[in-house]
């Protein structure tokens, strides 16, 4: 597709101007709603340090504002590079119709940004993880998920 081409070239060059900027790594991404970039950002991991700021989670963001919703139905995410596991996850929450990246998982790796340890890990039980993780179950804890789905105004997502 024509456009593909166009908002993926934008991706990249958001991927280069970061860089550059020295704010983060090699990263950018567009989402597209309706044929029309809604947001765009670059990686700020560094700038802003923050280990969440990468370029697709500053785009969600952004157009989640943009678009006044939560839920980004019917938009394309368009990323230089394909999305780590921590922005993939959040453009399933998101809802993100698409995806289209230019770089694989094992090109950005080549260059250091190696995100199969994590692929691994998320797939282990909670209990094997490298990050020492414990079920402590609290009297009183299921309350406040009780009120939540309990409430009329709730608003599910």
């Amino acid at each position: 597709m024509e456009s593909d081409d166009i908002f993926l070239a934008r991706a990249v060059e958001l991927a280069r101007l970061g860089s550059e900027s020295g704010e983060g790594g090699p990263f950018g991404a567009v989402i597209v709603h309706d044929g029309k970039i809604v947001a765009e950002a670059w990686n700020r991991v560094v700038a802003s340090h923050d280990p969440t700021a990468h370029a697709e989670i500053g785009a969600i963001r952004s157009a989640c504002a943009s678009l006044g919703h939560f839920h980004l139905a019917g938009c394309t995410l368009y990323a230089s590079s394909e999305p780590c596991p921590m922005c993939l996850s959040a453009a399933y929450w998101a809802r993100i119709e698409r995806i289209v990246f230019a770089n694989s998982r094992s090109e950005a790796a080549a260059i250091g940004f190696c995100d199969d340890e994590l692929y691994q890990e998320l797939n282990r039980h909670f209990s094997a993880r490298s990050i020492l993780m414990e079920h402590h179950p609290t009297p009183g804890a299921l309350s406040p998920l009780e009120s939540w789905v309990a409430n009329p105004r709730h608003v599910p997502y």
